[in-house]
């Protein structure tokens, strides 16, 4: 199909299409040429069908580069010398391009695409000996950009690369977190697919400046892409990279810069919400578990966000169901004094002990100011960034609440000291103490310092009284009014133990005439050395089961209803569990229905799993802590008690708002209740069908 020009006729054709222009009639004579190639199309219409067919069975690229290549040879064979000038030769090449696209199949950007993807990433398809005269790659994009095939599938280009930078990512960065990725990313782009974008789209540059300039919009929408399947990637991750987080912080630098450029917050906000709500916020995940995600996600959110927009559209949802969880307190307390059963400690341990602090009310005069963020919302406040725990105590409206969990968890681990020259125990209670008062202020902390001061004084007093008479008793001694409200039993130390505390009481009396002890005797631990007919056993129990086998002594069969009347009418349950832990020991034997027998000798078969071992204690008799009321618990019994005069304002008055039930309220013994904390009440009580509330006003329900 190729022709060739001689010189002297090339200069007669020349001279003829003069004449014809001359005469204004080349115009004419470029359509009815024109007309003559669209009625020989079909002779490329029929290779391209040849050649497509074997595409769509053998799937070989070759094909696709043939085919381009024959199409090329049409294209030569039939444009008119470029010494006719540039409008009839353009006039050629629209003609052309308009006819060889509407005769394309729709299998030709299948296969298009193949071989673009073949260009990029050859090692993905499998090497072919059909065909062996193969097109160079860059003869191909010099057809193609002829033939008008890189403007018109410029989209099929892009989603090439694309789909092997999202593949690319998906293969060395999911679940790896460590480092940053993005700049290895890049390097790969520079030494991978730069290289094929220059072969497209910078054969034609004269120079460097003008191959960064064709370059310029392509390799930014690449770059932008590559960037954006990153953060979508580690988007997906973000559950699971804050879970791992410190190890995880590469990944959240690569969120960062990914944010600044793809602007994708709104997405990770969403996703991270999603899969709290889904693995965090249910009934089935432990409170300290939720409190340490949300201090990860709290230390990762600022690395990605520092405005912290993302991290109050994340948190609030956290925020929300942890104050509703009735131990959220309790576990942030345990965390500040070190508790040894609350596992790692969600203050890190390298964070400056600082004061708590408050909400701050923007300043706007201060010179550092600078506005909210554009995509903050209506609630958004834009605090300086706090230390941890000052986040946590934001969780509720104020600090009283830690306050005074503090003071019941103190309590509880000072009472749980058995041993009272235990001084090292004291003292790191007294350590905790003094860095706490850094955190919350001295104050808050003024009733700690009296019960450790009252430990102190404890043990002086039992000193002075072991001097004057010698016991075995060695009580704790507290401050009634300065102490959480401890649980109280009707239980009754029967027989020697009831002599031994009147005998020390009497040598209290005696060493402080203007004070009297009141024995709290469900609490503490007492020591037996029991003697049997063929055994001792020697024991450290709480003192109900001290008190039951003490009545043993008096007479050998007991039934329950009586072991109970003997020490003062103790709930049954707690009794039965009692009892329990002689009968695992062999010491009693239940005989018939709820009567129980001193063995004083061990029954045949019995073993040291039986508890005959001295020392040995049931895994439950002793409680790890004693029973001191939480803050909540003895919250909820105030309001119970001031119940009734609720009950008597509504009677009268009918219906109150809660500011007025308040305002009265003031005036009842003890109330030092907020008008939040009422605010609680009146609705626990609205749904248990006590009162109703319509339009602000509370009424009885009648």
């Amino acid at each position: 199909m190729k022709q060739r020009y001689r010189p002297e006729a090339s200069r007669q054709s020349i001279a003829a299409f003069g004449t014809i222009h001359q005469s204004k009639q080349l115009h004419t004579l470029l359509e009815t040429y024109l007309e003559d190639m669209r009625r020989s199309f079909p002779l490329i219409e029929y290779e391209i069908k040849e050649y497509m067919t074997r595409w769509e069975v053998h799937r070989d690229v070759e094909l696709i580069r043939m085919l381009i290549a024959r199409l090329m040879d049409w294209h030569k064979a039939w444009q008119p010398p470029k010494d006719l000038g540039g409008t009839v030769y353009k006039g050629f090449d629209f003609t052309f391009r308009t006819c060889l696209f509407s005769i394309l199949p729709p299998s030709f950007a299948s296969g298009f695409k193949a071989l673009v993807s073949w260009a990029l990433s050859p090692e993905d398809f499998p090497p072919t000996d059909s065909l062996t005269a193969r097109t160079p790659i860059a003869t191909v994009w010099q057809h193609c950009e002829t033939l008008g095939f890189l403007g018109r599938y410029e989209s099929v280009i892009s989603s090439v690369g694309y789909e092997r930078i999202e593949r690319h990512v998906l293969e060395t960065c999911e679940g790896n977190w460590s480092s940053p990725m993005l700049p290895e990313l890049r390097v790969w782009m520079t030494n991978k697919v730069l290289p094929w974008l220059l072969a497209i789209y910078v054969r034609g540059a004269a120079n460097t400046t003008e191959a960064q300039g064709l370059l310029a919009g392509v390799g930014s929408r690449f770059d932008y892409h590559l960037m954006k399947t990153l953060f979508e990637l580690r988007t997906k991750e973000i559950f699971d990279i804050i879970i791992d987080y410190p190890d995880s912080t590469g990944a959240l630098q690569d969120l960062r810069e990914g944010l600044a450029r793809t602007d994708q917050g709104a997405a990770l906000v969403k996703t991270l919400r999603k899969a709290n709500a889904k693995r965090l916020l249910h009934p089935g995940a432990d409170t300290k578990l939720i409190l340490t995600q949300y201090v990860s996600t709290i230390k990762c959110l600022r690395l990605v966000d520092p405005p912290g927009v993302l991290l109050f559209k994340v948190a609030d949802p956290i925020r929300r169901y942890l104050r509703e969880r009735p131990d959220t307190i309790r576990c942030i307390v345990a965390s500040l004094v070190g508790d040894e059963d609350s596992g790692d400690s969600l203050l890190d341990d390298n964070e400056p002990i600082v004061p708590i602090q408050q909400p701050e009310v923007e300043d706007f005069t201060d010179a550092t100011w600078v506005p909210e963020p554009i995509d903050a919302g209506p609630e958004f406040k834009a605090n300086k960034p706090s230390d941890v725990l000052s986040t946590l105590v934001s969780i509720y409206d104020s600090k009283d609440f830690f306050v005074k969990e503090l003071q019941v968890l103190l309590a509880q681990r000072l009472l749980a000291i058995t041993d009272a020259s235990d001084v090292a125990r004291v003292d790191k209670e007294r350590r905790n103490i003094e860095i706490l008062k850094i955190r919350f202020g001295e104050a808050a902390l003024q009733v700690c310092e009296v019960m450790l001061r009252d430990m102190a004084d404890s043990k002086r007093i039992d000193s002075h009284v072991q001097s004057q008479r010698s016991s075995i008793v060695h009580p704790t001694i507290i401050s009634h009014h300065f102490w959480p409200s401890l649980e109280s039993s009707e239980l009754a130390l029967p027989g020697q133990f009831q002599d031994l505390q009147e005998s020390y009481s009497h040598e209290f009396t005696v060493f402080k005439p203007d004070k009297k002890l009141k024995w709290i005797p469900n609490l503490g631990t007492v020591h037996l050395k029991i003697e049997l007919e063929d055994r001792t056993l020697e024991v450290e129990v709480p003192p109900l089961e001290a008190a039951f086998i003490e009545l043993f002594s008096q007479k050998d069969v007991w039934s329950l209803d009586e072991l109970i009347s003997a020490v003062g009418n103790v709930d049954r349950s707690s009794a039965v569990k009692a009892l329990s832990t002689w009968a695992n020991k062999g010491v009693i034997k239940e005989q018939g229905e709820n009567s129980f027998i001193l063995l004083e000798r061990a029954e045949e078969g019995a073993s040291d799993e039986d508890g005959l071992l001295s020392e040995e204690l049931a895994p439950s008799a002793v409680p790890a802590l004693p029973p001191v009321q939480t803050a909540q618990q003895h919250q909820a019994e105030q309001m119970r008690i001031h119940w009734k005069f609720i009950e008597g304002m509504l009677t009268n008055l009918r219906s109150l708002s809660l500011d007025r039930i308040h305002s009265m309220l003031k005036f009842a013994p003890n109330y030092d209740q907020a008008i939040e904390d009422l605010g609680v009440f009146m609705e626990a009580a609205r749904r248990e069908g006590l009162v109703v509330c319509r339009d602000g006003m509370w009424e009885l329900n009648k």
